[in-house]
């Protein structure tokens, strides 16, 4: 990547600062409460929702230990993921994304339309996943994202898949735990994820940057989808607006937990109760980053609204109803180009 291209530089008032404000106070919750084999008493878990009801509402982000997915197959992504974008850029490129499917390598995306310091490969749960063909509200045509399967590392898919069923698993613990946060029934969320989500992981490389303070990992953006389980490495970089002061926080790599978001789904489904929260990732010019998120998304035909047992007259719905997978294929088209235009944001959809 060279040196620093005018596409990646940073306007003013959002380049990095060098100095860094560690993160104090960002949660770090141990679900073995639900994660153990054994039965656990009533009241470990009524604390575990109070954690995270309180986690999700006062920062938007957390970390969980003990949370279940097998150190082994983190491992296994984890050396995956560097060898794949260890080869030259021509093995790389063959299994770059394409017209009929976002999915694979890329190293041009664009988050607020100014190109990412990182390469990725992206991988969908499911395959195929099906979404709709355009974002017009008048255009009901399907169609379907597929998965390349490089053939370096050996069984490279094969650990991706298995790796993703985990990380699955933990998801829908932690929405159980957000929906009783929120005093919902515990299987709330399910039914917008059981058939057809649009769930995806994502490998990213951050190579070392000749000049981290004009350029940014990936800009400040929030998750569009319901929750990201992150996996960083020990280099760190990721980034949280706190929201007491709305500082930018380094969030300190915690060895084998994961790092939690709630995105714009869990903000519109409580109807501002729990926030999604602004994110960035700092480069740095002598160290790579490696990181693989998971991002839980539900299924392209659902309709997005407030939920009916959270709004009343007192706290009317915040939002007009939006169809999931028409936002995703808009906000994956801003992800790829350039626009003239700010790419689709929730608040789009907010009643004023």
């Amino acid at each position: 990547m060279g040196e620093v291209d005018p596409a990646f530089i940073q306007d003013l008032e959002h380049r990095p600062k060098l100095s860094i404000i560690q993160a104090e106070g960002i949660p770090i919750i141990d679900l073995s409460p639900i994660s153990n084999h054994t039965v656990s008493d009533p009241s470990s878990i009524e604390n575990l929702v109070k954690q995270i009801g309180s986690a999700c509402k006062e920062w938007g982000f957390f970390q969980v230990t003990n949370h279940g997915v097998p150190l082994t197959l983190r491992q296994n992504i984890e050396k995956a993921s560097r060898l794949f974008f260890a080869q030259n850029l021509e093995e790389k490129r063959k299994v770059s994304r394409d017209e009929s499917s976002p999915n694979g390598y890329y190293d041009t995306e664009h988050t607020k339309n100014i190109r990412d310091w990182k390469e990725v490969f992206d991988f969908q749960a499911k395959d195929p996943t099906f979404i709709p063909v355009t974002f017009d509200e008048h255009d009901d045509r399907v169609t379907h994202w597929t998965n390349h399967s490089p053939q370096y590392p050996p069984n490279f898919r094969d650990i991706i898949e298995e790796y993703v069923q985990e990380v699955e698993k933990l998801s829908f613990k932690l929405l159980e735990i957000i929906a009783l946060s929120l005093g919902l029934e515990a299987k709330r969320f399910e039914e917008f994820f059981i058939k057809d989500q649009t769930s995806f992981i994502r490998l990213n490389h951050y190579p070392p940057c000749p000049s981290p303070h004009l350029a940014l990992g990936v800009g400040r953006h929030k998750d569009i989808g319901a929750l990201t389980i992150l996996a960083q490495d020990d280099v760190g970089g990721l980034e949280v607006k706190r929201k007491a002061d709305q500082e930018w926080i380094r969030v300190k790599p915690t060895p084998g937990a994961y790092i939690i978001n709630v995105g714009d789904l869990i903000q519109v489904w409580s109807n501002d109760a729990y926030e999604s929260v602004e994110h960035r990732v700092m480069v740095n010019s002598e160290k790579e980053r490696f990181s693989i998120p998971f991002f839980f998304n539900p299924a392209h035909d659902i309709e997005v609204k407030p939920l009916e047992e959270l709004t009343n007259e007192h706290n009317p719905s915040k939002y007009r109803p939006y169809k999931w997978g028409k936002f995703l294929v808009h906000r994956k088209g801003s992800n790829f180009k350039k626009q003239n235009v700010e790419n689709i944001q929730i608040y789009h959809y907010k009643i004023t």
